[in-house]
């Protein structure tokens, strides 16, 4: 009796532990790179918000802003391992995981944001998102930033001419590795944590990076002019890790999915606000002097430019350029 009775204990100890890992929440790290108060800081908090409304006891979002779990030339590594569950790191981080994704580092392929927006939501620009399955990543949702502005440390920035020889920080990137060169100046990849004390000191003259990351990060403040160029996009993906994300229970995957939707929307709405604003609070710092470009200068930046699109349309495909330009229309 007291061996069936120690028996019936055990399996009670044993059901109820079961019941306690059942119940215990799955906890998500969302890591990123840049401040909190940036459009995607914003976004990592509205999607904790929301999952752990739509799952309530089910999930655990914790969001970790400013590099610090990891940085940008880490966090990718470590998603894959498993220590962090969700990222957003910018499209241009995934060009070593598949050429196609470098379409958005193109100079000047995409008119606004609004276009952007029109090509990532296409069937193309959804494809994109699961174009590294078989490398481990799933792509989530593309986040907006907004458009890329060039700031030097020098009094002049008009034309192309005014950037030779100059020494940018740039991204990972073998496409902004070729437009910088195409214009005469010398890239440095550097990362984004790094770039405020290499402007500071020197070790660059100049970054290219939207009004709200130069605001957020104080670049204005450390460098004398900033030239509204919009030559590109800076925009992030939403990634996890396939296995991971295959792996969850259906209910909480899908729950996670509406989270996602409605984060998006509400971070792409913060980054157009975000950036207008960011802007007029850098004209009013007066640290740095803001440059409007004609028309005439626009097209002179896009002619020295114009040669990278060559360079890389094989690697990309020329359908998927002619796809993104189809959405400036």
């Amino acid at each position: 009796m007291r061996m069936l009775n120690a028996l019936g204990i055990s399996l009670a100890l044993t059901f109820s532990a079961g019941a306690l890992a059942a119940d215990k929440p799955i906890v998500i790290k969302f890591s990123h790179v840049v401040a909190a108060n940036t459009p995607k800081g914003q976004g990592a908090q509205k999607f904790k918000e929301v999952a752990e409304k739509l799952l309530p006891g089910k999930v655990q979002v914790q969001v970790f802003p400013n590099s610090q779990l990891f940085g940008d030339g880490k966090e990718l590594e470590a998603l894959l391992l498993g220590d962090v569950q969700i990222i957003a790191p910018s499209l241009s981080k995934f060009d070593r995981y598949t050429k196609k994704v470098q379409l958005f580092d193109l100079p000047f392929l995409f008119n606004d944001m609004a276009a952007v927006d029109r090509f990532q939501q296409s069937d193309k620009g959804k494809e994109l998102l699961d174009a590294m399955k078989d490398r481990g990543l799933k792509g989530l949702a593309y986040w907006h930033n907004g458009m890329k502005e060039l700031s030097t440390n020098k009094d002049k920035l008009q034309r192309p001419e005014d950037v030779k020889g100059l020494k940018f920080r740039i991204q990972a990137s073998d496409v902004l590795e070729a437009q910088f060169r195409a214009l005469g100046a010398n890239p440095q990849k550097l990362a984004f944590s790094e770039v405020y004390q290499a402007l500071q000191t020197g070790v660059v003259d100049g970054q290219e990076n939207t009004w709200s990351n130069i605001y957020s990060q104080k670049f204005h403040e450390v460098q004398k002019t900033i030239a509204e160029t919009n030559h590109g996009v800076i925009d992030y993906m939403v990634v996890t890790n396939a296995q991971w994300w295959d792996g969850l229970p259906a209910d909480i995957r899908s729950g996670l999915e509406k989270a996602m939707v409605e984060a998006t929307k509400y971070a792409n709405d913060e980054a157009a606000k975000l950036n207008e604003g960011d802007k007029q609070r850098i004209i009013d710092a007066k640290k740095a002097k803001v440059v409007e470009l004609s028309k005439e200068d626009v097209e002179a930046w896009r002619t020295a430019m114009a040669p990278v699109w060559k360079k890389f349309e094989s690697d990309i495909g020329a359908d998927l350029i002619k796809a993104a330009q189809e959405a400036n229309k």
